[in-house]
């Protein structure tokens, strides 16, 4: 099942991108710097976001992960 790891960093200044959203926790730090979240790699790897709805705040954002809702094949739209 695919995840999402939803990054809202309250830190930044007005105008800036705040929300980011990515596949892995990994990926955060492609984008992202240990400054701008609040915590490194390791502390995210063990920081519990292991299930759906699993959230961490640190003093400058909220990290949660999601699991996409996606429609189910062969499910016809109603006209």
């Amino acid at each position: 099942m695919s995840k999402i790891i939803h990054v809202y960093i309250f830190s930044r200044p007005k105008g800036q991108r705040k929300n980011f959203c990515f596949t892995s926790l990994a990926a955060v730090f492609t984008t992202l710097s240990k400054e701008d979240i609040g915590v490194g790699y390791n502390y995210l790897l063990h920081a519990g976001l292991t299930y759906d709805g699993a959230t961490l705040m640190t003093k400058k954002a909220i990290i949660t992960r999601l699991t996409p809702i996606s429609c189910p094949k062969n499910v016809k739209e109603d006209d």
